[in-house]
């Protein structure tokens, strides 16, 4: 199904997903669980796959369709390699969704910055774990907060440079695009029909913000009674990018002012996270990070030699 920025897109637009699989990252709240949730509703089968395993099963008991619930801590890559070991069929799209925001410093098992470890370097392990399974395309959520942002190749764990959360956090959606972009160009050059696409919620009620101090807790919740949409308004963007005819690295964010609100569409990104240069040197440091990479088979890839 096709559709145009002139027309506003609703949840009632979700084609049939019937017979197909969906993995949602970070499903057990939030703008996971409305995406599993749009998903199963329209007879995709739906695994969550979360930390909190408890919270995620009574989350999807009242999830009307077909669902399970998988342990994944992005934060391990332990834990990422038992999830992709133990998939052992196709899945039709996979949504990096599940992240952090705004935490103070703090490390993940491997002793990377929690933020870029879980956001990017977490999902980017995951992703080319499971690629060669895969037979639609990749949805990364990514953040309005990457403008601006830069990505430090010589310190990406923040180990050396002052600290600051809001900065780390921007990096690290930075580096979901930068992430997005490189892919599709590798999955082109494989000859894979594979998508590699991103989207942002804009300004969404969720859980993402709680690691705020007070007063800029206060703050968000002010500007987010003014400007946020809903929980499952916010979902719209990933379900859009995940089921519409859209470019490879293409970019979904609502159609409104500041893309804080409003119906998907294709949206713009930042000088920075247009730098096929910077998108590979960050691939080639994300590879040596998580010691995983592009897989050399790919379904459906136009055959060589």
């Amino acid at each position: 199904m096709s559709t145009t920025a002139h027309t506003p897109w609703h949840l009632a637009d979700l084609p049939p997903q019937t017979g197909r699989t969906v993995i949602v990252t970070g499903a057990g709240g939030g703008l996971g669980l409305e995406t599993a949730r749009a998903f199963a509703g329209a007879g995709a089968h739906v695994v969550l796959a979360v930390r909190g395993v408890d919270a995620a099963l009574r989350a999807s008991a009242e999830i009307d369709g077909s669902t399970e619930v998988r342990s994944l801590d992005l934060a391990d890559l332990a834990s990422v390699r038992r999830f992709a070991t133990a998939w052992d069929r196709p899945v039709d799209i996979l949504v990096n969704n599940a992240g952090v925001a705004n935490v103070p410093l703090r490390r993940t098992a491997d002793g990377f910055e929690l933020q870029l470890g879980t956001n990017h370097l977490g999902h980017f392990a995951l992703t080319n774990l499971l690629l060669s399974q895969l037979t639609d395309r990749v949805v990364t959520v990514a953040s309005n907060a990457h403008k601006g942002a830069t990505f430090d190749l010589d310190d990406p764990n923040w180990e050396h440079r002052p600290y600051r959360a809001s900065a780390a956090y921007g990096q690290s959606k930075l580096a979901n695009l930068l992430f997005t972009l490189e892919l599709q160009r590798r999955l082109t050059e494989a000859g894979s029909p594979l998508l590699a696409v991103a989207a942002h919620p804009g300004a969404a009620t969720t859980g993402l913000n709680r690691h705020l101090g007070p007063a800029m807790s206060l703050v968000a919740a002010t500007l987010g009674r003014l400007m946020a949409q809903s929980g499952p308004d916010g979902a719209l963007p990933a379900l859009f990018a995940a089921t519409q005819e859209i470019p490879g690295a293409g970019y979904v964010g609502p159609d409104g002012r500041g893309e804080q609100r409003g119906r998907p569409t294709l949206v713009g990104r930042s000088v920075v996270a247009q730098d096929h240069a910077l998108a590979r040197e960050v691939w080639t440091l994300s590879e040596r990070l998580t010691a995983t990479a592009f897989p050399t088979a790919l379904p459906g890839e136009r055959a060589t030699g």
